[in-house]
């Protein structure tokens, strides 16, 4: 399989109205801010995109508005996610339909799986499908964690293509790159965004990086930068996306996201109950942070 996952991938927030419903110009209006801002693909459907809030008949819209939206101009990674294999399949299936690039699947919740289960479960996923597969592993969120030799076992399935890090334990990304350093058709990306030049100089291949949707010319000169020689160039905008990635403490995930778009005219509304928006002090203190970095 040819297809290389890599470059700064924004997984897309999803733009809702004082309804509720998918705000679907909104949602064009982000895609087009991000493509034109320099990145390297698009993921609907993550866990910045409230995938877990949102109904089949919607996640087949988002899906087709994506493709319809990036029209071949970066890759459309998929988000598909459910805690079983079967639900994860149903998705897949969707994403088929609508053209997705690829698929991005993150271990399944609640439930605590062996590694010996979660092998299955993803080598089940990929003989499923034609679509590149790109694992997820999110333990703060799942409290499921994939092993590095689980995930070296599995990168030898020709369309297992990558897996993304979001534990934040840089050294289980550099075990996910040791294991699979003779690997070429595997790709490690890093899920936290304080870390993609780490994971550069380490042997990554790029970042879902969620910042990317607030700044997404600053994430994407990490790698730019770096992928053409210019170390010092690529730190310096590691350090300068530090600070949003921090300040994405301050709500609960992905309020402060949203709101960073909000307050750069692109309005995306606020995330679906019970998530709230943040305080109007945590409000002062993101804008001290996009003034800093001079995206307002």
């Amino acid at each position: 399989m040819d297809f290389v996952p890599k470059g700064i991938i924004p997984p897309i927030v999803t733009p809702f109205d004082n309804a509720g419903n998918l705000d679907e110009a909104a949602f064009r209006r982000v895609i087009e801010f991000v493509i034109d801002g320099g990145v390297h693909g698009i993921f609907p459907m993550g866990t910045t995109g409230e995938f877990y809030a949102l109904q089949e008949d919607e996640y087949r819209r988002i899906l087709r508005t994506a493709v319809e939206a990036a029209a071949g101009r970066v890759p459309v990674y998929a988000g598909c996610n459910d805690i079983t294999t079967r639900g994860v399949i149903r998705l897949i299936k969707i994403a088929e339909q609508e053209k997705a690039d690829a698929v991005s699947v993150l271990t399944p919740m609640f439930i605590a799986q062996t590694q010996r289960e979660l092998y299955q479960h993803f080598k089940s996923i990929a003989d499923s499908t034609y679509l590149p597969v790109v694992m997820y592993n999110n333990k703060p969120k799942t409290n499921v964690t994939i092993e590095p030799e689980t995930v070296a076992k599995l990168a030898e399935i020709e369309n297992i293509v990558g897996v993304k890090d979001s534990t934040g334990d840089f050294t289980n990304t550099g075990e996910y790159l040791r294991l699979t350093r003779g690997n070429d058709n595997f790709s490690v990306l890093l899920g936290r965004d304080t870390l993609i030049y780490a994971g550069l100089c380490y042997g990554a291949s790029g970042a879902i990086a969620s910042c990317a949707n607030v700044a997404p010319r600053v994430a994407a000169d990490i790698y730019d930068k770096y992928i053409s020689g210019d170390s010092a160039g690529a730190l310096d905008a590691q350090f300068r996306l530090a600070p949003l990635r921090i300040a994405c403490n301050m709500g609960t995930f992905p309020a402060v996201i949203k709101e960073g778009l909000n307050m750069q005219g692109i309005q995306v509304g606020v995330c679906l109950d019970p998530i709230q928006p943040i305080s109007s002090t945590e409000k002062e203190n993101l804008r001290r942070v996009l003034v800093d970095m001079g995206l307002v």
